[in-house]
């Protein structure tokens, strides 16, 4: 793995994974407002997707802890601030500048949290995560570096559609898009997928229909891809 320690792979990989999560839920969480426009807990849809329980007085209540709540595990909150640890520690491999616009995220999301119009103060927040992702791959010239981050984001994007229930279509793009990133996983590297899952992974979601039988077992089969980055969460 030349340089890169396995600590190191495991954190790239979660720096990966949460800053997609708080990506993908910020935009499903923007859905919900739509839907709660005169309508009473229309956010029970959203918390069956993920087997959440209804715990919120009403809709002010789900949003606000959905988005602002950093102890709980389900906000786009706790996301952001993991992501911004791991990228901490990856200030060197990822830059000052790409650390730069998660600091600038977790601003945003703190001003939105104060303030009377929160969907409207959220909507800077897709770009900046957009020019993360831009900044990352102008920064980093470790191929294996920028991999390592990558399958951890097509990793959780993927999850996170099979969870929402997304159309095959779409699902089935994303998982090609993971197959290409750990294919360009070097063959030195201790920062191994399991061959085992990849192939219920294949098997699973080689079809609409074996999609729509087997979502469950596809979304716990992404969970054990990668045994060993269970470290740094």
């Amino acid at each position: 793995m030349g340089t890169i320690s396995l600590e190191h792979s495991d954190r790239l990989y979660w720096l990966g994974r949460y800053t997609e999560r708080f990506f993908t839920t910020i935009k499903a969480l923007g859905r919900q407002f739509d839907k709660m426009i005169g309508t009473a807990h229309s956010y029970t849809d959203y918390l069956d997707c993920f087997g959440l329980p209804d715990i919120y007085s009403d809709n002010s209540d789900f949003i606000r802890s959905l988005l602002f709540d950093e102890n709980s595990a389900h906000s786009a909150a706790y996301s952001l601030e993991r992501a911004y640890d791991n990228g901490i520690v990856l200030r060197e491999e990822i830059s000052t500048d790409s650390l730069s616009f998660l600091q600038m995220a977790k601003d945003t999301l703190t001003k939105a949290g104060q303030s009377d119009n929160v969907r409207l103060a959220l909507l800077p927040l897709e770009d900046i995560i957009y020019s993360f992702w831009g900044s990352i791959n102008e920064h980093i010239y470790d191929d294996e570096i920028r991999n390592i981050i990558y399958i951890g984001k097509t990793l959780e994007r993927l999850d996170l559609y099979i969870r929402m229930k997304y159309p095959f279509s779409i699902v089935e793009k994303e998982f090609i898009r993971l197959m290409k990133n750990l294919n360009r996983v070097p063959k030195g590297t201790p920062y191994r997928y399991s061959t085992k899952y990849l192939s219920d992974l294949v098997e699973i979601l080689g079809t609409e229909e074996d999609y729509k039988r087997g979502a469950d077992k596809a979304i716990d089969s992404l969970g054990h891809l990668f045994e060993t980055a269970e470290v740094f969460v």
